[in-house]
């Protein structure tokens, strides 16, 4: 099987048929495109949990995890409450760096006024680098959760975030003594500063509080895979410019070096997110210090079209993700 995220055949084929829902308190049915489940609690409050998993050899590898992880939820609308972390470690790992992981995690859980609820460690001489897996858990009222499967033809598509900057950031943790010899040290430097990109609680909650009809992350495939997703999940068309989507010269020029495409590429803490006012929803997340830009619209065919000037092509199924397939380089 190729790497990343199985395809939408084989997952409908060899995962989703397999599945029943047995309780009615579960709320959706198990689905690729979506990344949350909700399960009632009483008639007017859900709880939504949504599980991320990094992997890597540097200490912020749980930090990724758990920006993914409550993203999604802010995603559904949902008030981000407590995590359950679960790290697995090769043999040859030390205490030190394993208390390093926690602690950022820690770190970033007292900033957003979220309880670690559990936390597990294995020693796994099956795997060679640290895995990291955060389940976050949060509350939202019934009327409040938004879906993929909501949207309709004729709204736009805001794109908020930057494309691949998640990726570019994970590679610069994992090569950045061979990055160094490439770029100078101020170039280094404000990369590093972009991760406070990844999560704008502020920016989320502007957004849930309009008229927005889905809000989507874009994780791994990058935001070609997510429009993907948000059109198999709504069964709509859209139409999207290229150029409206936004990219920092870092992650252009880190891509370049390791030959990367950064429209494939995970970008955890950058949304997709549809409305029947585009340019309202730009300048509301705009004014809470995210950057965002109308991509186009969703139609009523079939057609998921990229332009470019005056150049049309047509959205392909969704491709490995650069990121896995730079370490499965990497690792070979």
């Amino acid at each position: 099987m190729k790497v990343g995220n199985i395809s939408q055949t084989a997952y409908k084929r060899s995962v989703q048929k397999q599945l029943n829902n047995v309780r009615q308190e579960v709320l959706y049915q198990p689905s690729k495109e979506e990344n949350c489940m909700a399960v009632k609690i009483k008639d007017d409050c859900h709880m939504v949990s949504a599980e991320a998993t990094t992997f890597g050899t540097t200490k912020e590898t749980g930090t990724y995890a758990l920006i993914h992880a409550l993203n999604d939820l802010m995603a559904w609308r949902a008030e981000p409450l407590a995590i359950s972390l679960s790290i697995m470690l090769p043999v040859k790992t030390s205490e030190t760096f394993m208390r390093g992981i926690i602690e950022k995690v820690r770190i970033l859980c007292l900033d957003y006024g979220i309880s670690i609820a559990e936390v597990k460690v294995e020693v796994n001489p099956m795997i060679l680098q640290t895995f990291v897996s955060v389940r976050a858990y949060g509350q939202a009222r019934k009327e409040n959760i938004i879906s993929t499967k909501n949207v309709t033809s004729g709204q736009d598509i805001v794109l908020c975030g930057y494309v691949g900057l998640e990726g570019t950031l994970r590679i610069l943790d994992e090569q950045e003594k061979v990055l160094k010899e490439r770029f100078v040290p101020s170039f280094i430097r404000k990369t590093k500063e972009l991760k406070t990109q990844l999560l704008n609680s502020k920016a989320m909650k502007a957004a849930a509080d309009t008229e927005v009809t889905a809000i989507h992350q874009i994780g791994s495939g990058g935001i070609f895979a997510a429009l993907w997703d948000l059109a198999e999940a709504s069964g709509i068309g859209l139409e999207v410019e290229l150029s409206k989507m936004t990219i920092r010269q870092e992650t252009v020029e880190i891509c370049e070096y390791n030959n990367l495409n950064p429209y494939h590429m995970t970008s955890v803490g950058s949304f997709l997110m549809v409305t029947p006012n585009g340019d309202a929803l730009v300048k509301l997340l705009e004014q809470e210090g995210a950057r965002a830009s109308r991509l186009g619209v969703t139609t009523d065919e079939n057609a998921r079209v990229i332009t470019s000037g005056d150049e049309k092509r047509y959205l392909d199924r969704p491709a490995p993700d650069e990121l896995m397939l730079w370490w499965q380089s990497t690792l070979s």
